[in-house]
């Protein structure tokens, strides 16, 4: 670890390097040499000559103690850090002490348990005899971790008279291998019981106790065992052995779904780790696979595998107990109206950040069914951001991850769901279905994206006297949109977004593969972030590589190849379009003004894209500040003229003829979006405006303004329906209540909806700014039926 140590770590091959190890031992360099002659890295045995002198290659900080005696003899390491220093005085050549770390193991061991075997295994300098035990045992569990080069030259002009740099240097070398020991296997597992039996004792537990108590009229030893008995079905039975029969099995079963696996950004989580950062992981949700995946991809970068929050619906008999032992701890999907049960919840959580165990959960609360992210809940944000401002020591970092596949198992379910099908329940039997369809499933992704250390973000708040409850919608935002800054782009998401916005969802192959290579010119050219993940093949291998997957029809006629979709394909492949959506967002609706608005001004361009903006950034968690947009127009605007899409001339912009088909597919990508718009805004406008906001609170009757909320989604959702219908529109996020939600936030934010004859006023402007943007049918059905 890293894979690829020398691009990663920025480890030149022109310099000298020498390796700093912890102890000196036989097996541990001939495993390094092992790893060196992979990469390409010198050997730890080979002569190092500076300045026509020998030098030490290796330089280890522990002797093991000979098995005559117990006594450790000491290493020559000072006088060996000395000769480096002194040699590099005298060179100009930098010299790179560049630090690895070996595990054989990394079973971090149990809260109380006594010593044991495993003692053997866990010993810092071993001597032979118990090296070769832990070789014997703990062969197949090496980990060897290379980290950042030291360049002496920057530490001999900082200390340059420093008479005892040898022994800072090897100071800092010893509580760098104790950091990267910690960050491997992290703190010793939860002895179940005891913690329980600590959790009782916290005091906003036994306050919660006594309260439920009171309210209940009952003994308190009743809501004690009540307490108890929440505490035994939310917390986890973490097991190291479970973990380590569990990675054996998802390498199989990875082997068997997927062509591959694509990391990204794991080394900067690795240092997080390695400087003591509590890691806490906020993965979007697209599929049940996604606890397993972002475990394994953890345990296989160096890191220790999360206790991970699960929904109440993964615990049925056999995956129950044995998620369980695998982390998770389980959470129901509402508990707003049992303090008790919230109460020990937030106090279990807390524990688990107090001790230094990494965290997962989803922040959507559930797995997306249109492929695009949703909003997240607010409820363990909330917990997590209240621990970091009252009672955790160590800083606490969120890390976006953003998850992504060729193809995902769930999504015919997912369909039938958003039109209005049930939800099908759990159950042991999906896992022997998941097995019986065992097959090659494309590429999945997992790429970490910008971490969110919440001690600098809550510094970076105006008001630092909000509450973590005011705190936690801004915070919500900030992770969503650092997570779709994270994207991982595929052959698969290009060509279903480039199929789905042709006439019948039809293209020849030159057109498709044409309009997937424009994409890449365009990420490439104006990269939404730089933590998006860009393939490196062209057009044509991408497609190739899509077309293996099954998903598309090939026809053949006299004029060439045709590739298209059937009416179930386009549905389905409309989730994976999704998950690059926000990507082409902003270009999409900037070409379609264009395209509608010809000769348009771009000072009336910017006026159009300000109006309709708010919408697509709340909806998709775009990344550009809305005071940003006027200069984020010229960079988008520059982009499209060289990429040959549009030209300015008579003081306005046109479409660029000779690449009319390539625009309008660009354009057409947003369409959905504004139609979706459009059907709010014109339910809006022909109903007494209602409140947007939902209630903080429920009560026994349903406030006004959140029955005239569900009348609005009501009848938004009978509207898109009937144009659906009527205009053969393919886009089942049409139909998603949870975006008519989002919208419906996005206009309340944006100052929409109120009983005033400004909101009024700019409604109908909102309305004037969407209307010419749709295609002439639905334009008219809209203006035919609701106006």
């Amino acid at each position: 670890m890293p894979v690829d140590p020398v691009a990663e770590l920025a480890i030149d091959l022109e310099q000298p390097i020498v390796y700093v190890l912890k102890t000196a031992s036989i097996s541990d360099l001939l495993t390094l040499e092992l790893c060196c002659a992979k990469l390409a890295l010198p050997s730890p045995f080979s002569p190092l000559i500076i300045n026509h002198t020998a030098q030490p290659r290796v330089i280890c900080l522990d002797k093991p103690a000979s098995l005559a005696r117990r006594t450790r003899s000491a290493t020559p390491y000072l006088a060996e850090f000395n000769q480096l220093l002194n040699a590099q005085q005298h060179s100009t050549t930098p010299i790179q002490l560049v630090p690895v770390s070996l595990f054989w193991g990394r079973a971090p061991g149990r809260e109380g348990d006594a010593a044991s075997s495993l003692s053997i295994t866990r010993s810092r300098s071993p001597n032979a005899l118990r090296k070769a035990l832990i070789v014997l045992l703990k062969g197949r569990e090496n980990r060897v971790r290379f980290s950042a080069p030291l360049l002496l030259p920057e530490l001999t002009e900082r200390s340059a008279t420093d008479p005892k740099l040898a022994h800072k240097l090897a100071r800092i070398a010893r509580i760098h291998f104790s950091r990267q020991r910690l960050a491997a296997t992290g703190p010793k597992l939860p002895n179940r019981e005891l913690l329980l039996t600590q959790l009782l004792q916290t005091h906003g537990v036994i306050q919660a106790i006594a309260e439920h108590s009171e309210q209940q009229q009952q003994d308190i030893a009743l809501s004690r065992r009540k307490a108890q008995a929440y505490m035994n079905e939310i917390a986890s039975n973490f097991s190291y052995p479970l973990i380590r029969f569990g990675d054996r099995l998802l390498g199989w079963l990875w082997h068997k779904l997927y062509r591959g696996l694509s990391v990204t950004g794991a080394e900067r989580v690795r240092q997080l780790a390695q400087d003591g950062h509590e890691l806490v992981y906020l993965p979007c949700h697209r599929s049940h696979m996604d606890y397993l995946l972002l475990s394994y991809v953890i345990y296989h970068q160096g890191m220790v595998p999360p206790h991970i929050a699960a929904g109440i619906n993964l615990n049925f008999f056999p995956a129950g107990p044995l998620f369980r032992r695998g982390g998770a701890f389980f959470i129901r999907r509402t508990f707003k109206d049992n303090k008790l049960y919230a109460t020990v919840f937030r106090e279990y959580l807390n524990l688990l950040f107090q001790r230094g165990y990494a965290v997962e959960y989803f922040a959507e609360g559930g797995r997306s069914r249109s492929g695009r992210l949703l909003p997240a809940k607010p409820g363990m944000l909330s917990m997590t951001l209240e621990a970091a401002m009252h009672h955790n020591t160590r800083p606490i970092t969120l890390i976006p991850v953003y998850l992504g596949y060729e193809h995902v198992m769930e999504v015919a379910s997912y369909h039938k769901e958003l039109q209005g099908g049930s939800k099908q329940k759990e159950n042991a039997w999906q896992l022997f279905g998941i097995v019986r369809k065992l097959r090659n499933f494309g590429r999945g992704f997992v790429n970490f994206g910008e971490p969110l250390p919440l001690a600098d973000w809550l510094s970076s708040k105006a008001d630092a006297s909000s509450s973590a409850r005011e705190l936690t919608p801004t915070l919500a935002r900030e992770v969503m949109t650092r997570i779709n800054a994270a994207a991982a782009v595929n052959g698969l998401t290009l060509s279903a977004t480039a199929l789905l916005t042709s006439d019948r969802q039809a293209l020849t192959r030159q057109q498709l593969q044409q309009q997937i290579q424009l994409y890449l010119d365009y990420l490439r050219l104006c990269p939404y972030s730089d933590q998006v993940i860009i393939p490196t093949q062209d057009s044509k291998q991408l497609l190739e590589q899509a077309m293996e997957l099954g998903k598309f029809e090939l026809e053949t006629s006299s004029l060439g190849e045709i590739i298209h979709l059937n009416r179930r394909q386009s549905v389905l492949l409309s989730y994976y379009r999704n998950n690059i959506l926000h990507l082409f967002a902003l270009p999409a609706l900037i070409t379609t003004l264009i395209e509608r608005h010809e000769g348009i001004v771009t000072s009336e361009l910017l006026r159009r894209l300000q109006r309709v903006y708010p919408l697509l950034k709340a909806e998709l968690f775009l990344n550009v500040p809305i005071e940003a947009l006027p200069e984020q127009l010229n960079t988008q605007l520059a982009t499209l003229t060289q990429l040959g899409l549009i030209q300015f001339n008579q003081q306005g912009w046109w479409v660029a003829p000779q690449q009319q088909l390539q625009l309008l597919l660009l354009a057409r990508i947003i369409r959905p979006s504004l139609q979706r718009y459009s059907v709010v805004v014109a339910c809006l406008a022909n109903t007494e405006p209602p409140a947007l906001a939902a209630p903080e609170a429920s009560n026994s009757e349903p406030a006004p303004e959140a029955s005239s909320r569900q009348q609005l989604q009501t009848r938004s959702q009978q509207l898109a329906e009937h144009l659906a219908m009527l205009h053969g529109i393919q886009a089942p996020e049409l139909f998603d209540k949870t975006l008519f939600n989002m919208l419906a936030n996005a206009l309340e934010d944006a100052g929409y909806g109120q009983n005033s004859h400004t909101e009024q006023d700019e409604l109908e402007q909102l309305r004037l700014a969407l209307y010419p943007l749709l295609p002439s049918a639905v334009r008219r059905s809209l203006n035919g039926e609701w106006s």
